[in-house]
């Protein structure tokens, strides 16, 4: 029987798909760990007397750290092979854990989420790898499949983490630490390098990490590619930085605790999966990753900015249901951020070289960490200040402004011509040398 598991395994090693599928479990167990914590984090900081804007204080603390880590993540990995900077991320998760388990102060809880969200700027190297190991016009499918994996993760770790919590409070913290151990240890044995050696020679005189940056706001401000990270972002912020307060929303008026937090992530996680499954493939085949995004853009601000109305439209004569009209409303996010993100990363890694892919991923999950920053700091002010309604519905205009900026961008979708694909290609990886 281990002969017969090590073969196996062994065979994953080859061929792009056994390495996107390596990859995906490596994801999948991360992303159980990850969510053994997160739904957990606004309970323990309010039970130390945060605020609501010290709760969303910790979810910003993290995205900082990832928007400094990310780019230079992005460019070891460009240099030195995506494995490395994915195994140190994976360590600093697991050192997290450990912080997480026993704080005893909100004070540890946030370092806890820096220590994190140092590692967790190897998103965007994650986001390269598929970029690597998947044909142009199959990126979005194979980014989807990614996703459907770490939301698998989603649907297990907050069910994993009500148990724990029931054992204890440090349980959820070591546990987590645990799974991380073993996915350091299984990533080390069977993840294969996806970025060769001619590849990383060809990255060391391509452009530093600050500069790629800098340009995105600067001078390459109206470029493909600079506009695909800004619709990432603002998409991104405006989706996480209300998630915490989903969270204080159920808490308030559908009774949900630390024991029952776990049932809604399920929910959430499983229709990310089937929206990525079937879904998400399907649609980019017909309409191309533009349109694709579009429609995910609107399904997502209608979702986001709808939350508030359930609290208005609960069926209290039905206790056991009264949650049905939120279920039914929260079900457009996921479709939205399933549809959008794969498509507008897909687009992102056709219009930049392959020597800068894991550069530019890096440099989209620092504008997207900078939104996840500032927006949660601004929902906690708002929610304190204006009411709980108010973030959401700011968040979802802020999604909908991204339909604009995707304009004039058809000509990188997948429903273009083999031709036409070369021909962008060649322009970008012209542009790239050009610049340097």
């Amino acid at each position: 029987m281990n002969n017969f598991l090590t073969r196996r395994l062994g065979a994953l090693r080859t061929g792009d798909a056994g390495k996107l599928s390596v990859l995906m479990f490596t994801a999948f167990i991360d992303m159980v760990g990850a969510l053994m914590i997160i739904p957990l984090l606004p309970f323990y900081a309010k039970r130390f007397g945060s605020s609501d804007f010290a709760v969303m204080a910790l979810v910003a603390s993290f995205s900082a750290m990832q928007l400094i880590s990310a780019p230079l993540w992005g460019r070891v990995s460009d240099r030195y092979g995506r494995k490395p900077a994915l195994l140190f991320g994976l360590g600093a998760s697991m050192i997290a854990y450990v912080v997480f388990a026993y704080a005893d102060s909100y004070w540890l809880l946030l370092a806890s989420r820096i220590i994190q969200g140092a590692g967790g700027g190897t998103t965007g190297v994650i986001q390269a790898y598929v970029a690597d190991s998947m044909a142009p016009k199959d990126r979005a499918r194979g980014l989807g499949w990614l996703s459907s994996a770490t939301n698998a993760g989603v649907v297990i770790g907050p069910a994993i983490a009500s148990f724990s919590h029931n054992l204890g409070p440090h349980w959820p913290g070591m546990i987590a630490a645990l799974l991380c151990a073993s996915n350091i240890l299984f990533a080390f044995r069977y993840l294969p390098e996806s970025h060769d050696a001619k590849a990383r020679l060809r990255t060391r005189s391509g452009r530093a990490p600050f500069d790629a940056v800098v340009r995105v706001a600067g001078v390459d401000f109206g470029q493909p590619y600079a506009r695909l990270i800004w619709m990432y972002s603002v998409g991104l912020g405006a989706y996480y930085g209300v998630n915490a307060l989903i969270i204080l929303f159920l808490s308030r008026h559908f009774d949900v605790t630390e024991n029952s937090i776990g049932y809604f992530f399920m929910y959430l996680g499983s229709l990310s999966i089937i929206f990525r499954l079937f879904l998400l493939g399907p649609a980019v085949d017909k309409f191309g990753e533009v349109r694709t995004a579009r429609l995910g853009a609107f399904s997502l601000a209608c979702g986001l900015a709808l939350v508030p109305l359930t609290a208005y439209v609960k069926l209290t004569a039905l206790p056991n249901i009264s949650w049905l009209p939120f279920a039914i409303v929260i079900s457009l996010v996921p479709l939205g951020a399933a549809l959008n993100f794969s498509s507008v990363t897909a687009l992102l890694s056709r219009v930049v070289g392959e020597h800068e892919r894991g550069l530019y991923m890096g440099v989209q999950q620092t504008y997207g960490g900078i939104a996840r920053v500032i927006y949660p700091l601004i929902a906690g002010v708002a929610s304190d200040r204006l009411g709980e309604a108010s973030p959401f519905w700011i968040s979802g205009g802020l999604v909908l402004t991204t339909i604009a900026m995707g304009s004039r961008l058809g000509k990188f979708s997948s429903r273009t011509s083999e031709f036409e694909v070369v021909a962008v290609s060649n322009e970008a990886t012209a542009e790239a040398k050009a610049a340097e």
